[in-house]
């Protein structure tokens, strides 16, 4: 080989390693600019523990974590259970499959029940009317626990105790209804409700908030011991308007003025900031506790059906970072930077397995920052995903979150 060739060769292959290196190095930024810093979790298959009894869950709509670290859940017993599931509460039994759960269940962190209790659908009990179809349920500073109701006459909510004895029913059932039989909407009615989705009592104000929800179009506010209207506001911190004309869904269109709705969260943040869940519109608005409103974030925008922001839940540390979100449409769980309203990440996909989501619908954190998960439709059940700290982690949709090998 020639000294002239030996000297071109030796500069392609100088060049070769340099476009390399520098494929390398912009690689590597690329995936750096691709990671975020972010609380990360594992699913634990085995939690909760086997349900006593036979019991068998419905559609799992509401989930909390108390102050003691116990997780509260509401669900839709035997009314949703179909296709021979209930065949033990047959007359005479089919077999030996299953039961359904009392509506109110409460496990400890280990996974047992601690706690089970509640009427059927619409039942009088002791003197209040249940919900024809609980929604969202609630554990306060002082140990009371709320539940509402997303049922055709559901204006109202209820308080007991964690025995599950009735301390005050707020709002009539039946209170919109008309002479035809269907029911009428008012937004800015004083005394009930229309089809509660969540409730959340903030401890420092001493105060109610009610996502009102599947019906009305706003946010309410109620003294907690007289059930007194305080306050309340539609989106954008605007009067609701019941005859709102909305335009059409999809990800290229004007907002909408009013909550699309289910008005399906108003939970209040450390900084005494609202986050209040507009599902079908596929948003987060951000409001003072007094209505007036700060930003919104919008999440996979051109989602339709159910809408991509069913509940929020905040992160376990101080400064309340992170803020979680269901979507029960795409089955994810969202990992927000709370303060910005940024989609660092998601964790689940559509299934039946560990990890995966039917119908992701309501979420709650406790104290060591683990996230539990309910879920409604077919996947009637409740989650635990295992906090694992904060680490360096991709961009996206990250499926699954199996445990690590």
């Amino acid at each position: 080989m020639s000294s002239k060739r030996k000297v071109l060769l030796g500069f392609g292959l100088v060049a070769a390693i340099g476009v390399l290196w520098a494929c390398e190095s912009q690689l590597q930024n690329s995936v750096q600019a691709q990671s975020v810093t972010a609380p990360y979790f594992e699913v634990d298959p085995f939690w909760p523990q086997p349900l006593p009894n036979n019991w068998l869950l419905g559609n799992s709509i509401g989930v909390w974590v108390d102050d003691s670290d116990v997780i509260w859940m509401v669900h839709r017993s035997s009314a949703t259970l179909t296709g021979g599931e209930s065949g033990a509460e047959q007359n005479p039994p089919t077999g030996d499959c299953c039961i359904g759960a009392p509506p109110v269940l409460a496990f400890d962190m280990d996974g047992n029940v601690v706690h089970a209790w509640g009427p059927g659908p619409g039942e009088m009990y002791q003197g209040a009317e249940w919900p024809t179809s609980n929604h969202g349920i609630f554990v306060d500073h002082e140990g009371f626990v709320w539940v509402g109701g997303n049922g055709g006459g559901d204006a109202h909510v209820v308080k007991l105790t964690q025995d599950g004895d009735i301390v005050a029913q707020f709002g009539e059932a039946n209170a919109r209804a008309d002479a035809s039989g269907g029911f009428v909407r008012d937004s800015h009615d004083p005394t009930s409700y229309g089809r509660v989705a969540k409730i959340f009592v903030d401890a420092e104000a001493n105060e109610v908030y009610l996502a009102d929800g599947y019906f009305n179009r706003r946010v309410a506010v109620i003294d907690p011991d007289s059930g007194e209207m305080l306050r309340y506001w539609g989106a954008y911190g605007n009067e609701p308007v019941d005859e709102y004309e909305f335009g059409p869904r999809g990800a290229n269109r004007t907002p909408a003025q009013q909550f699309r709705g289910p008005v399906h969260c108003a939970d209040v943040s450390v900084d005494r900031m609202v986050y209040v869940c507009d599902r079908q519109e596929n948003r987060i608005q951000v409001f003072t506790t007094e209505g007036e409103f700060i930003q919104e974030g919008f999440y996979q925008n051109g989602t339709l059906g159910e809408g991509s922001v069913w509940d929020v839940a905040f992160s376990h540390d101080p400064e309340q970072q992170y803020l979680y979100v269901t979507d029960g449409r795409n089955m994810k769980v969202r990992v927000l930077d709370r303060e910005s309203l940024t989609e660092l990440y998601t964790f689940g996909k559509g299934g039946r397995y560990p990890g995966m989501f039917f119908g992701a619908h309501s979420l709650a954190v406790d104290s060591e920052g683990n996230i539990y998960t309910t879920e409604t439709y077919e996947g009637k059940r409740i989650q635990k995903f295992v906090y694992m700290g904060e680490r360096s982690v991709p961009s996206g949709d990250h499926g699954a979150p199996w445990p690590e090998m």
